[in-house]
C-alpha cells in the first residue's frame, strides 16, 4: 500500500469521527490514492436514498465536495482549499444495494484554483451515475 492511499486513510477515517455533516461518509472506502487522484467504494444503503429509493442528490454532491478534496490533498501542494464552484450532471439513478465507485481527479492546480472532475459509477455495470466539477480556492503557500 503507498504511502499516499495510507495517509488517505487516515484523513478518511477522521472526517468519519467528527460528529459534523461529514458523519454521511462513514460508509465511504478507501480503494487507492496516488497523486491528484482518488478513488472510492460506497454501498448505496436506506441512509443514503431519497424517497425513491435512489442515491440521494444532496449525498451525491456531498460525494463530490470530499473526494475531490481527498484528490487535491494528495497533490503536491496538499491543502484542501475552499469551495467556490460546483456543478453536479445527474445521468441515472443508484439503487438501493448498489455498489458505487467514486473517482475524483485533479484537472489543473494553479496558483490560486483548482480545478477537479469525479465520476460516480456503477460498479457492477460501469454505468455513469454522476459526474461532478468541483472549482477550489486554494490561495497561495506563504513561507513559514
Amino acid at each position: 500500500m503507498s504511502t499516499v492511499t495510507k495517509s488517505m486513510m487516515e484523513v478518511l477515517k477522521a472526517m468519519k469521527g467528527v460528529s459534523g455533516f461529514d458523519r454521511v461518509l462513514d460508509k465511504v472506502t478507501l480503494v487507492s490514492a496516488a497523486p491528484g487522484k482518488v478513488v472510492c467504494e460506497m454501498k448505496i444503503e436506506e441512509e443514503h436514498t431519497n424517497r425513491m429509493g435512489t442515491l440521494h442528490g444532496g449525498l451525491t454532491a456531498t460525494l463530490v465536495d470530499s473526494i475531490s478534496t481527498m484528490a487535491l490533498l494528495c497533490t503536491e501542494v496538499g491543502i484542501p482549499g475552499v469551495s467556490t464552484d460546483m456543478n453536479i450532471t445527474y445521468m441515472s439513478p443508484a439503487k438501493l444495494g448498489d455498489d458505487i465507485v467514486i473517482t475524483a481527479y485533479i484537472l489543473k492546480q494553479g496558483k490560486t484554483l483548482a480545478f477537479a472532475s469525479v465520476d460516480l459509477t456503477n460498479k457492477a455495470n460501469g454505468k455513469m451515475i454522476a459526474q461532478g466539477r468541483h472549482t477550489k480556492h486554494v490561495g497561495t503557500r506563504q513561507a513559514l
